[in-house]
């Protein structure tokens, strides 16, 4: 197994990468005690049937530059492959800006090509590659050096077998003209919005009970101070206080440091210093935020009329749907989308694109009286009326 310490061997082996069609990618990484991800390893291998052209390239290498890498990703004449592929490539994006381009996600591609619903790598590695693959490794130090010999082994494995693995999917995907759905499905890894996270959006993945304007606001501060004091510092959100103890804090409304210390959820470290006053301050700011500029959260779904027999029908419809095309049922309608659909809304991505071909327009026709449903034996026929 060949470890790249050199920006100069990983020169070498990028421009020979070059002459191939694709390039398999994974990276190695820890993220318990940062914000950002610190990058640990990166493995990378060209085609081939062996684990001759494939690499691990050590970050940690004194000296080291990446540039060639980027410079790979970069590439419009090489596709890279990754499996899973969202943590990898917010890593190079923070650190460098950079989305590999053109880009195939295995796993996006498994669930189209009939693999269900977030297919693993390691059954991807036994269906497709027919081969066992030893995963002890995988939650061990990758930051240690020198790496075991297993932990080579590991993280090489999971780009030569890659290999396989997209030759088969790419191949039934051309096969089926599905192309253009993994493509749609791939805009969200490509985009760099998904790698930005804004902290005056912080506060919409906090889970509350309510919608009141004035409590939002509070949590709304109080999430924006956590996300810039945790990038700023580069800890963990949680290692600044938990969601449950901003949520506390957003209603109890302490106002000094013994208000905090009565707390039950704050960590200690943050009931004084930096974080305290900072908790304080975005209370006092939530507080006196004008009523125009309270955040408001959307609840129309919560008063949608679902038609509860329109729903079941269209529940029965996707599965026969899933059935015949072989997809997962929740990459196509969630059941979120099918009790929209069933209460009259049609901006839904079960109506969008791919969706549209695969399940929307008879979803739409259903709604419609159109068609009907029949039952023959274990299967589902739709019946047309028209």
């Amino acid at each position: 197994m060949r470890t790249l310490t050199t920006t100069e061997e990983l020169a070498a082996f990028c421009a020979e990468a070059r002459g191939h069609d694709y390039v398999t990618v994974d990276t190695e990484f820890l993220r318990e005690r940062t914000y950002y991800s610190k990058l640990c390893l990166i493995q990378l291998a060209m085609p081939g049937t062996d684990d001759s052209t494939g690499v691990l390239v050590d970050p940690l290498a004194d000296g080291i530059a990446l540039d060639p890498l980027y410079d790979l990703f970069r590439d419009t004449s090489v596709v890279k492959v990754f499996h899973a592929a969202r943590q990898d490539l917010e890593i190079f994006y923070v650190d460098a800006g950079v989305i590999p381009e053109p880009l195939f996600d295995t796993q996006v591609a498994a669930m189209v090509c009939g693999f269900g619903e977030q297919a693993g790598y390691e059954t991807l590695v036994r269906k497709i590659a027919k081969q066992p693959l030893d995963k002890t490794s995988r939650f061990t130090d990758w930051s240690r050096r020198p790496l075991t010999e297993a932990q080579q082994k590991y993280a090489l494995a999971d780009v030569t077998h890659l290999r396989v693995i997209y030759e088969f999917l790419a191949a039934e995907l051309e096969r089926t003209g599905r192309e253009k759905w993994v493509r749609e499905e791939l805009k969200v890894l490509t985009s760099p919005e998904t790698y930005v996270v804004q902290p005056e959006d912080a506060w919409k993945r906090v889970k509350t009970r309510t919608t009141s304007g004035k409590f939002l606001a509070i949590v709304r501060e109080l999430a924006r101070f956590r996300e810039i004091y945790a990038q700023s510092r580069n800890v963990p959100r949680n290692r600044v206080y938990k969601d449950d103890a901003l949520v506390e804090l957003a209603s109890t409304k302490p106002q000094n440091a013994q208000d905090l210390g009565r707390s039950r959820l704050l960590l200690r470290e943050a009931r004084r210093g930096d974080i305290a006053d900072g908790i304080l301050a975005a209370i006092k700011a939530g507080i006196a935020c004008p009523p125009d500029q309270m955040p408001k959260v959307s609840n129309d779904r919560d008063k949608l009329q679902v038609n509860p027999a329109l729903a079941d029908l269209l529940r029965v419809l996707l599965k026969a749907k899933t059935e015949s095309s072989g997809v997962a049922p929740k990459l196509i309608a969630p059941a979120a989308d099918l009790d929209a659909i069933a209460a009259g809304l049609r901006d839904v991505s079960a109506l969008q694109g791919w969706r549209l071909e695969v399940f929307g327009n008879d979803a739409l026709r259903l709604c419609e009286g159109k068609i009907a449903l029949s039952a023959k034996g274990s299967s589902v026929r739709i019946v047309d009326l028209e």
